[in-house]
């Protein structure tokens, strides 16, 4: 971008002006077709190469190889962002390319692609409404809404909650069991049944053409891992853009989605390889706001107007203390823990 970009932007994003920002961010929608491409061969080969060292360090007894499996799983979430991009028609911006490189990725992440897209862009055009919750989003309770809940109820939220469920159990049941049918979608027409079903079909072409390489024993041993910790780490990545404290949360007409967009995602700044392996997620306000950029580009939008990137910016280490976040608290405005809610209520 030059350097006359900035001349008609606005000098800060506030609830006033933020909705100038979508025309200027729609100047970067526009991919490169050779630097998408690119983008999926350093991402592709790495991930096959990696898993090929897990296998024959397995197959020879050389245990300390199956390390091999965390940058296997490193990037095979980059390859869900991949898939994520082209859910949104921003990859290669030809949807027919776009929905079958996800297609065929999905196979990979275990992740039914047309299913998963539909969810994700309810995901999109609901984020931080209060009276929208339910589809492609973390559960998220409100403190009144809590106090409401029967006893079991509260037991049910607070295990829900926990980061052993979350990132632990939560992934596993995600990845292996849950996307292998359309739940939430069932009678939502033929698209999400033919998505998940076809992913299945796949999965299971993909798993056999392995075991016959490779044999049972190696397959599983490597390729769940390899989902799990590249689900774990996805679900990690989901929790902190939006489960941060200074979050945005409304209802009613209060919402509105530039607003909602920026400010109801974080920017979560990332070391540099981080931020590679995770393609650019992080900058997940910017992203909201205008989805269709590609995820390689969103650096560019930084760099050209710094301003962006104070918003919602959470470093690596204060997102560790997004884990114990829990409850909405609507006087505040804040995203609280179990304990602050509790002195919160007491103070009232």
């Amino acid at each position: 971008m030059n350097a006359n970009v900035n001349i008609h932007a606005p000098a800060a994003p506030s609830d006033a002006n933020v909705g100038a920002w979508l025309k200027i961010l729609a100047r970067y929608r526009q991919p490169r077709m050779a630097r998408s491409a690119f983008e999926l061969i350093v991402t592709l080969v790495p991930f096959a190469a990696f898993w090929a060292i897990a296998y024959l360090s397995l197959a020879n007894g050389f245990w300390l190889g199956l390390a091999a499996i965390l940058p296997a799983g490193a990037f095979l979430l980059r390859l869900f962002m991949i898939q994520h991009d082209c859910g949104h028609g921003s990859f290669f911006a030809r949807r027919g390319l776009d929905d079958w490189t996800g297609r065929l990725i999905g196979v990979l992440t275990f992740t039914p692609y047309d299913y998963w897209r539909r969810a994700h862009a309810a995901h999109h055009a609901t984020a931080g409404n209060l009276d929208e919750r339910g589809v492609g989003d973390i559960t998220t309770l409100t403190i009144e809404e809590y106090r409401a809940l029967s006893p079991r109820g509260r037991l049910g939220y607070r295990l829900y909650r926990h980061p052993v469920v979350m990132f632990g159990i939560g992934p596993a049941w995600l990845f292996l069991f849950k996307q292998r049918l359309p739940f939430g979608m069932m009678k939502d027409g033929a698209l999400p049944w033919i998505s998940t079903m076809g992913t299945n079909l796949g999965i299971l072409a993909f798993s056999a053409l392995m075991i016959w390489a490779v044999g049972l024993v190696p397959f599983l041993v490597i390729h769940l891992p390899i989902v799990l910790i590249a689900g774990a780490a996805g679900i990690w990545l989901f929790y902190v853009q939006h489960q941060f404290e200074e979050t945005h949360w409304s209802k009613g007409d209060e919402w509105q989605f530039p607003q909602a967009a920026l400010h109801g995602a974080s920017h979560y700044d990332l070391p540099l390889a981080l931020r590679w392996i995770t393609g650019n997620i992080g900058i997940h306000h910017v992203h909201h706001l205008a989805s269709r950029i590609p995820y390689y580009r969103l650096p560019e939008v930084l760099r050209d107007h710094p301003e962006l990137a104070g918003i919602g910016r959470i470093t690596l280490w204060e997102s560790l203390s997004c884990v114990k976040l829990a409850l909405w608290d609507e006087k505040s405005g804040k995203l609280l823990s179990f304990r602050e809610a509790r002195h919160a209520l007491a103070a009232t």
